[in-house]
């Protein structure tokens, strides 16, 4: 039997209102959003299911980490968050630092991320956000024959990293997926939400951050079916990987 994947769950945000009821905290969110991938693996018949051993780490409010030495993996949530712009107690500038020691010790941390982390993971690789202007992105992008993922986003990495494997593009962003054979696994989308999810931050910023056309156009596409169960299986797999 394999011994269980030991993640440390990098929490960049608070969850609120229905997702909050429904979800204990962001961390419990993303556990059984890894938990289903793990489902999805076994399905497949190509390993057994994998257990997993997640560790939440608040790095916003409590700046929680662990030492680097001590850490097989680490996933970065999502944030409503800039990656950009200045924060008042330094605790992305500190994020970034911390991803950028993982980097270093090639050999044994794999880092996983989506969205505000995945552009934390390009800042630590010397890759600075920035808005995006063709404005946000929300709903569901990809064509035929490539993953269906709900993206909330108006930032964006201008350009790829070196020495990176690109993992797609959409029509209003040009780089949406880092990969590192054994390292990195990140993605601008959100493999992690469910329609619920999604509906209900159009919803939460209708009027503010999205006019009237980008909320419409996403509230027509959220219920679509997309692929997260499968991107979550991928990067368990990542993981499983020798």
């Amino acid at each position: 039997m394999r011994p269980p994947l030991r993640i440390a769950l990098l929490e960049c945000d608070e969850l609120v209102g229905e997702t909050k009821r429904e979800y204990d905290s962001i961390g419990d969110l993303y556990k059984k959003f890894l938990e289903a991938g793990a489902s999805k693996i076994e399905e497949s018949g190509l390993y057994e299911r994998p257990n997993l051993d997640v560790s939440s780490y608040d790095v916003v409010n409590k700046q929680e980490y662990l030492d680097v030495e001590n850490i097989g993996a680490a996933f970065l949530t999502g944030s409503r968050y800039d990656s950009f712009t200045p924060d008042l107690n330094n605790w992305i500038s500190k994020l970034v630092d911390f991803v950028k020691a993982m980097l270093q010790d090639q050999s044994r941390v794999r880092i996983m991320a989506v969205c505000f982390g995945y552009q934390i993971v390009g800042r630590a690789y010397g890759v600075m956000p920035e808005r995006n202007d063709s404005g946000w992105e929300v709903s569901q992008v990809f064509g035929q024959d490539s993953p269906a993922l709900h993206q909330m986003h108006r930032d964006v990495l201008p350009r790829y990293p070196p020495s990176v494997e690109k993992l797609g593009h959409s029509d209003c962003c040009d780089v949406q997926g880092i990969y590192v054979k054994d390292l990195v696994i990140s993605l601008q989308g959100h493999p992690e939400y469910n329609a619920k999810i999604a509906g209900e931050f159009l919803d939460r910023r209708r009027g503010s951050v999205l006019d009237d056309t980008t909320y419409q156009d996403g509230k027509n596409r959220v219920n679509s079916p997309h692929d997260g169960v499968t991107v979550g299986a991928s990067f368990l797999k990542f993981l499983l990987e020798e």
